[in-house]
Formats: structure tokens, C-alpha cells, sequence
């Protein structure tokens, strides 16, 4: 249980809430493993029939606790064959097999857009801001989204978006294929809402059996333990170190090597 998250489940809808918008709803390891058990949890629960994802406040959610990578990155040397928070939520998403709606408003920084790879159904705000800037803190990205982005919107933008965090806003999103409707930032919640009411009216058995034949989820999870075998390699390394330092002092890094 984390005091971040929010659950709620009416009519089919099971609504996950981030909580934290002081923090622009940046995610902590102990939300993660919240979010990871709830999303796992639905998958068995025939009370639920869509899973929804929101952030409350003004942004969606600025991604990864930076806090966090920090304290991992001056964990040189030290390794572990379980799964850390952040990995088993992307496992979650990339296993659900009900559908995953979103609703995207402000700021998705980080897994906040590589998390939408994994979404069915995405509402985002005309105005939201969808940033990737794994470059910029000298790690790569998660959640599968080096083969599912790219998918989505080509080599080309998905490049530029990891390696040099080129932002984009909601509607470029919905013209990219990485949302499905750009709406104003006061009706994205309730639109959302809505897509999944709709969905979860639907035979539920085809609805499933249809998200399983569009998502091959060996090739999903195989693709996440590459990006994760990097990810570690990276976050220990010394321009991970200088970045997160940067970030913190508020300064441009400097990559000497």
C-alpha cells in the first residue's frame, strides 16, 4: 500500500491514480511495486475488465524518481537476478491481458511515455508535453519501447526522441500514433473515463483475445531484459554519475570519456 496511489473500481473500471503531484507525480520505488501488484492483480479479478491510468494535478507524471537512479548509481559493483521495482511494473504492463487506457495531461516525462507502448486506448491534453530523455542522464530506454516506439513512429522520431529528448505535445502524439484522441486538459480525465466504460461494456472475452493477437509478449519481455541488462550497465557507469550529478547542482553535464 503507498499513500501516492489512488484505486477505485466501478462498473468494470479499475482507475489507478498517481497521487503525487507535488513531485509531478514522479514515481518511487514503492509506487511502482503498488502499481505492479494492482495491474497483476486486475488480470485475475473478474470484477475488473480495463485498467486505467492517471495522474492527478497538472502532469500525468515527470517519470522516474531521479532520487532513485542516483542511489543505484553509486551502487557500483553491486548486482542481483531479482527484479527491481521500476522492471517489475514494466513486466505487468507488457503481461496484462485486459486492456490498458491512459490519460495524459502536463508533463509525461521518462517511462510516463514508454509506459503508453503498453497502453491500448491513450487520451492525452492538446497541450501535454511527451519527453524521453534517457540520453540526456547517460541511460537507455526501458519498457520495451526500443522496438514499440519505434514501431509506432519510425527510427527517425524515435531516435531523436531518446538520444536527444526532443518533446512533443499531444497532438503530434495522436498524429505519430502514440495516442488515440487529443482533447482539452480539463476533459482528458473524463474522457478517458469514458473510453473505458465503452470497453468495458464489450464482450470481454474478445476484447482480450483481440489485445492478445495484436501483442506478441515473448518478443515484448525478451526486447525488456535487453533494454534492462543496459540499463544496469549504465546506471553504474561513470557518465551516469556525472549526470545525475549535474541534474542535481542544476548544471550541464560534462562527459569527459
Amino acid at each position: 500500500m503507498t499513500e501516492h496511489i489512488s484505486v477505485s473500481i466501478q462498473d468494470g473500471v479499475k482507475v489507478l491514480t498517481l497521487n503525487r503531484a507535488s513531485k509531478m507525480n514522479a514515481i518511487t520505488d514503492a509506487m511502482y511495486t503498488f502499481l505492479a501488484e494492482e495491474i497483476t492483480a486486475a488480470q485475475t479479478d473478474p470484477a475488473v475488465r480495463v485498467v486505467v491510468l492517471l495522474g492527478d494535478g497538472d502532469n500525468f507524471t515527470a517519470g522516474n524518481d531521479i532520487s532513485t537512479f542516483a542511489q543505484r548509481s553509486e551502487q557500483s559493483g553491486a548486482s542481483s537476478d531479482a527484479l527491481n521495482p521500476g522492471q517489475l511494473f514494466l513486466r505487468s504492463i507488457g503481461r496484462a491481458t485486459k486492456p490498458l487506457i491512459a490519460g495524459v495531461q502536463g508533463r509525461a516525462v521518462g517511462v510516463g511515455v514508454t509506459m503508453l507502448m503498453h497502453c491500448d486506448y491513450v487520451v492525452v491534453a492538446n497541450d501535454a508535453t511527451l519527453q524521453t530523455p534517457f540520453v540526456n542522464l547517460a541511460l537507455v530506454p526501458e519498457a520495451a519501447s526500443t522496438i514499440l516506439l519505434v514501431a509506432r513512429i519510425g527510427h527517425a522520431r524515435a531516435f531523436s526522441m531518446f538520444t536527444l529528448a526532443t518533446p512533443i505535445d499531444g497532438n503530434t502524439a495522436v498524429a505519430w500514433g502514440i495516442a488515440n484522441e487529443a482533447v482539452g486538459k480539463a476533459d482528458v480525465h473524463k474522457q478517458a473515463l469514458a473510453a473505458a466504460k465503452s470497453l468495458a461494456n464489450r464482450a470481454p472475452s474478445a476484447v482480450v483475445a483481440t489485445k492478445k493477437l495484436m501483442r506478441k509478449e515473448e518478443a515484448i519481455l525478451a526486447q525488456m531484459m535487453l533494454e534492462d541488462e543496459q540499463f544496469s550497465a549504465q546506471i553504474v557507469s561513470e557518465d551516469a554519475r556525472e549526470a545525475f550529478r549535474a541534474f542535481t547542482e542544476k548544471r550541464p553535464p560534462v562527459f569527459r570519456k
